[in-house]
């Protein structure tokens, strides 16, 4: 069957011919961005509306980027600041933590220390109490102005007056002296963690004779005589004592009267805890 060329055919044949022409003579139109190709040749309005709006949003997507841009730019170079300044401060953390953990130590290491000294002294002050004690009953029979017992900054005195223990000038010892010298030795033989300083005193008198130059000699002539008698004669270990002249430099009472003088010439024996444990403490690191 034969096809029959119509009118309606060629109506057909010629719209799509029209429409075929149209697009292959149309350019193609300005690329966002893009500044180099020419303008299209298309005289819409609808058109150029449609891009001036494109081209205006491209410009506005443009800005936005840069901005991102520059933002991520600003968050990468904070972060790579921050992770510097939080890998500066942890590790000052770290230093100063191990710093505080050495101080601390030092801290429990010197209060350790305290209570071991406050331990010793507390021990120490309670058998030199005691100690004064057993000697002021073994010397009951003396006079208060001959002899006295007293304790002072952890040390127990024993005041013999020059009464007590020799004539005026001389250094040899009187027998009542020496009957309280043995009384005392007794005690301090059962307490051999005592020292033992015998210091000799005198009264401001000058003195000058065949046997002592001066006060200072005759003070140092009477205390060795006391620390021979003790080794001598009552047994005590020489290696605990020492002896001592003090002069008329020593005074406990005014040397302008009468009394006074006779309080300054006097031997002290003066007992001292022996200090051997508080050293080791003192001395540690």
């Amino acid at each position: 069957m034969k096809a029959t060329f119509t009118s309606r055919t060629f109506l057909a044949l010629l719209f799509v011919g029209s429409v075929a022409a149209t697009v292959s003579s149309c350019k193609p139109h300005v690329m966002c961005g893009d500044t180099t190709s020419k303008q299209p040749t298309s005289t819409s309005k609808r058109y150029k509306k449609a891009l001036a709006e494109r081209d205006s949003l491209c410009s506005l997507t443009k800005q936005q980027k840069m901005q991102l841009d520059g933002l991520t730019k600003d968050y990468d170079n904070l972060k790579a600041t921050s992770g510097n300044t939080v890998a500066n401060l942890s590790g000052d953390l770290r230093n100063k933590q191990a710093e505080l953990s050495q101080q601390d130590k030092l801290l429990r290491d010197k209060e350790a220390r305290l209570r071991d000294l406050e331990r010793i002294i507390n021990h120490q002050d309670s058998v030199m109490q005691a100690l004064t004690n057993t000697v002021k009953n073994a010397l009951l029979g003396f006079n208060a102005d001959e002899l006295t017992v007293y304790m002072k900054d952890g040390k127990v005195y024993v005041s013999m007056s020059d009464k007590l223990l020799f004539k005026s000038g001389v250094a040899d010892v009187e027998d009542k002296g020496k009957d309280a010298l043995k009384k005392l030795a007794e005690v301090l033989n059962k307490n051999s963690d005592v020292s033992i300083a015998i210091e000799g005193h005198t009264d401001n008198v000058p003195i000058k004779t065949a046997s002592y130059k001066d006060n200072w000699d005759l003070s140092a002539a009477r205390a060795t005589n006391v620390v021979r008698l003790l080794t001598d004669q009552y047994g005590m270990d020489p290696r605990r004592l020492t002896a001592a002249g003090r002069g008329e430099f020593s005074p406990v009472a005014d040397n302008g009267t009468t009394e006074g003088k006779a309080k300054n010439r006097r031997t002290e024996i003066v007992l001292s805890p022996k200090l051997d444990e508080l050293m080791k403490v003192l001395s540690y690191k």
